[in-house]
């Protein structure tokens, strides 16, 4: 899911934080940076959609791990695995990994801790334009994508399909990708993958070029 540093130990999945939110709080010294291991977000560049990691944040600006190459954007966003939003501002770029400044600081505690959050995480779904092919039965149709997780998607189809009805996807970047029908709204179905996808996987297949291996520095 995530590259490790030499010696560095394996990491639980979800977010691990080295420190904890009650240190937080009590140590003025580590309100000022606050490393993160793994903790899975989203960069919203205008429209665009893209798997990141968080590594480090402070209040006022965070280092992000990328898949990608970072796209022109007169707005970006970081959109964190609970739903919260923060407006960034790209100041750097070093091989896979970007900081950016928050333009009005943040509540760190919040951002890191997020004590209030009264349901569980679920996972990352982007927007992407993905189009395809769903097979099932000995019939096929069109689909277009809503958006895609790790573990399922949404998509459009026009064809009435069944609850827990087993379909395949033929979709461009992916290998073939076996499905249940969860929900329908027609003409919108929710479907959940047999074989979940790792993090870095999805982020792969979705954006397959990469990065840009270079360094960079916004005035």
């Amino acid at each position: 899911m995530y590259r490790r540093l030499p010696g560095e130990e394996p990491r639980p999945a979800h977010s691990s934080v080295v420190a904890t939110a009650e240190e937080i709080r009590n140590d003025g010294r580590r309100d000022q940076r606050v490393t993160l291991v793994l903790r899975t977000a989203k960069l919203i560049a205008d429209r665009a959609e893209f798997l990141c990691l968080v590594r480090d944040v402070s209040a006022t600006g965070v280092k992000l791990q990328l898949f990608h190459a970072l796209p022109p954007a007169k707005s970006l966003f970081l959109e964190m695995d609970d739903g919260e939003k923060y407006q960034i501002e790209h100041i750097w770029t070093n091989g896979d990994f970007a900081g950016f400044r928050f333009p009005l600081k943040i509540n760190l505690h919040r951002m890191i801790a997020n004590p209030e959050r009264k349901f569980p995480r679920r996972q990352l779904r982007l927007r992407v334009p993905l189009q395809g092919f769903m097979r099932f039965n000995s019939s096929e149709a069109p689909i277009e994508f809503e958006n895609i997780s790790q573990q399922g998607a949404r998509i459009k189809c026009d064809r009435l399909l069944a609850i827990e009805q087993r379909v395949t996807l033929d979709v461009e970047k992916f290998p073939p990708i076996v499905a249940k029908i969860r929900w329908r709204e027609r003409p919108f179905y929710g479907l959940v993958f047999e074989q979940t996808f790792r993090y870095e996987e999805l982020a792969n297949r979705l954006f397959p070029d990469g990065i840009e291996r270079s360094e960079t520095r916004s005035v």
